[in-house]
């Protein structure tokens, strides 16, 4: 995901979890508000209906981080933006946490169905269409977001929900990399289908997501490719990371921060040849964790396994 935090105002901190909101997202607010002025009697309704939307993305964002963080996970930003949210989590590199990482979002939608259903029955018994058109009206209007979030968000297009969600139950079959292959070139496929859609209802916003999704895809890909060629190294035994248990791959591909020379970082004891420097710890190539040197030492057998 593109980082959104430059020009967002932080809102609060929860559980350990910043929430920023993006400068743009005030734009389109302002935007929405005001042009659906015969949806409600007043200006007022429009707002409420808009702050039920952020209300809905952010508990679905808030899902994926707590979900990503109950697996061992970091997960300590949330930014919303005008085409959703995003959180930032970093789940154990495997397929399960993944997946759990990934579901929880829409989960929160699904748990909030039969809430916003049942006060839409409330509301009818009450005769609140008649008595209280603009509070009967809302309350259709964000059980209707609710749903086509949830809709939207389990289409299997990667990078959104379902797309990645697919992505973790492929991962459990055909591994890492493939898995994220496939599901970009998915995402390739939706993205042209998004094109169409967004060029015959005339939806800016479509065209605007598709870019995003397109972007999104192409990272992707790329990222399957170095996955796949890490995969293919020789790697070195008697040493394993701490976090995903894979052994470090055999040659220089440890870049020092001080001189940028490039060295293997086991074969020197995480100190450059080059300039001396001492590394106190040593990056996974494979999960972007890291760890003392000491952390690494395995037993050969265990090794042997990665």
């Amino acid at each position: 995901m593109p980082s959104l935090q430059n020009g967002s105002v932080r809102l609060f901190r929860f559980a350990g979890i910043d929430l920023f909101l993006h400068w743009s997202w005030f734009l389109v607010a302002a935007y929405e508000i005001n042009g659906r002025t015969r949806t409600y009697s007043s200006l007022t309704w429009n707002f409420l209906e808009y702050v039920s939307l952020f209300l809905i993305v952010m508990l679905h964002e808030y899902g994926h981080a707590l979900a990503c963080r109950q697996v061992g996970g970091n997960a300590n930003r949330i930014v919303l933006w005008p085409l959703g949210g995003v959180a930032y989590v970093d789940p154990p590199p495997r397929p399960g946490a993944t997946l759990w990482s990934i579901a929880a979002g829409p989960l929160v939608n699904v748990a909030l169905l039969p809430i916003l259903t049942g006060l839409g029955f409330l509301s009818r018994d009450l005769g609140w269409a008649a008595a209280m058109p603009n509070a009967h009206a809302l309350l259709q209007a964000v059980w209707f977001m609710n749903l086509s979030l949830l809709i939207f968000n389990m289409l299997p297009i990667y990078p959104l929900d379902g797309g990645q969600i697919l992505r973790s139950l492929l991962w459990f079959v055909v591994g890492r990399a493939r898995s994220l292959m496939v599901t970009t070139f998915i995402g390739f496929a939706g993205v042209v289908g998004l094109i169409a859609l967004a060029i015959w209802i005339h939806s800016l916003w479509f065209g605007i997501l598709s870019v995003f999704i397109l972007t999104n895809c192409w990272r992707g890909l790329q990222h399957a490719r170095a996955l796949s060629r890490l995969g293919k190294l020789p790697r070195r035994l008697g040493y394993a990371c701490p976090c995903c248990q894979t052994a470090p791959p055999l040659g220089g591909f440890w870049k020092c921060g001080q001189c940028a020379q490039p060295f293997d970082t086991f074969e020197t004891q995480a100190v450059c040849p080059h300039c001396s420097t001492r590394f106190d710890v040593t990056a996974c190539l494979d999960c972007g964790r890291a760890n003392p040197m000491n952390g690494w030492i395995v037993s050969d057998l265990v090794a042997a396994k990665s």
